[in-house]
């Protein structure tokens, strides 16, 4: 049996300024710990009291209004993913109230064996109003989504997201074992169009890989990184990096950014990849060669020359050709979605 290398550590940013990351590090394209960057935030205080201190906290800061949660019987030990015949999944969304959640989470923080519970991705401006102002970041001039990340132990597929992503573990203790974005072919993704919380998935479980079913896993796994985060630490995960996560204790809360370079009109790439399977995947061997040569010259000509494939075209008339912006994107998208309809 091979043996799995051992992931290399996340590089660690020195001197961070608590609640101000730089620049450099929010445009790097590698993943950077920022040890203790919201260390003076009240709730990684109260979280470094006690787990009970922290929940009060949130329940004060509680909207009243319902969320989201993923529930699973104790035997999925956290690990939230598909059921064998990966034609459904091993738990269950549910819509409780913000309060419930933490009641469920005070209840069994004790158990041996918990139920599995999960509360990921949910706006803090819809669940806590106002919680924000008391846990200001200086993110400079983006305006990024915050969003709350709420469990007990739970282990999270390899996953991609599109936007960069600043992760901030305000209670409990995370692991982020990354793999750069070239690693796709080494890590067996499962369905693009049926997963478990709308971002595609590694069938491989990192606690007991099997390389016998996933033998380019090993691959993977030597260019792996790890960053294990205190409350208090924050990790930067640039866009489009695979990125499994555990939280290892009772008791886990994380507050993460997310924000894109680009301007909000411009749709997520999984749309064009997705159109591509349907227009240009069972195409002839020989055709798709030349639509991979059309898709070099239109889309991924260097910057520098990506002017010049329409320069011979005047350009007030260049069309899709020319620049785009907001009013062009949607007359496009108009167009694409009268097309697709037919």
């Amino acid at each position: 049996m091979s043996t799995l290398a051992v992931p290399e550590p996340v590089e660690v940013v020195e001197h961070v300024s608590p609640l101000a990351p730089s620049d450099a590090v929010l445009e790097a394209r590698r993943p950077l710990l920022l040890r203790g960057l919201v260390r003076d935030w009240p709730i990684v205080r109260a979280a470094r009291s006690s787990p009970a201190e922290a929940i009060a906290l949130l329940r004060a800061a509680d909207g009243g209004g319902p969320v989201t949660a993923f529930v699973g019987p104790p035997s999925i030990r956290g690990r939230y993913f598909y059921n064998d015949a990966l034609d459904g999944f091993n738990f269950t969304p549910e819509r409780h109230r913000f309060s419930s959640v933490l009641d469920a989470l005070e209840r069994h923080r004790e158990d041996a064996e918990p139920p599995a519970l999960y509360m990921g991705s949910t706006t803090v401006d819809e669940c806590l109003p106002g919680f924000m102002a008391a846990h200001p970041l200086d993110m400079g001039a983006r305006t990024p989504l915050i969003s709350l990340w709420l469990g007990n132990r739970a282990r999270i597929a390899p996953h991609q997201d599109l936007p960069d992503n600043l992760a901030c573990v305000v209670a409990g203790r995370r692991r982020f074992t990354l793999f750069p974005p070239e690693q796709l072919p080494n890590l067996y993704i499962g369905p693009l169009d049926f997963t478990p919380a709308g971002q595609a998935i590694s069938l491989v479980d990192l606690h007991a890989p099997d390389l016998a079913r996933f033998p380019r896993f090993a691959e993977a796994m030597r260019h792996a990184l790890v960053a294990e985060l205190e409350p208090g630490d924050a990790l930067f995960v640039p866009s489009m990096w695979w990125h499994h996560v555990e939280s290892l204790d009772p008791f886990n809360a994380l507050i993460n950014y997310w924000w894109r370079r680009v301007p909000a009109y411009m749709d997520t790439p999984m749309v064009a990849l997705m159109t591509a399977l349907l227009c240009i995947r069972e195409l002839p061997q020989a055709e798709r060669a030349i639509w991979r040569d059309v898709f070099d010259h239109y889309v991924f000509a260097p910057d520098s020359d990506s002017a010049a494939v329409a320069a011979h075209i005047p350009e007030p008339v260049r069309r899709v050709l020319g620049a785009l912006d907001e009013t062009a994107a949607r007359e496009l998208r108009a167009r694409l979605l009268h097309r697709l309809n037919r």
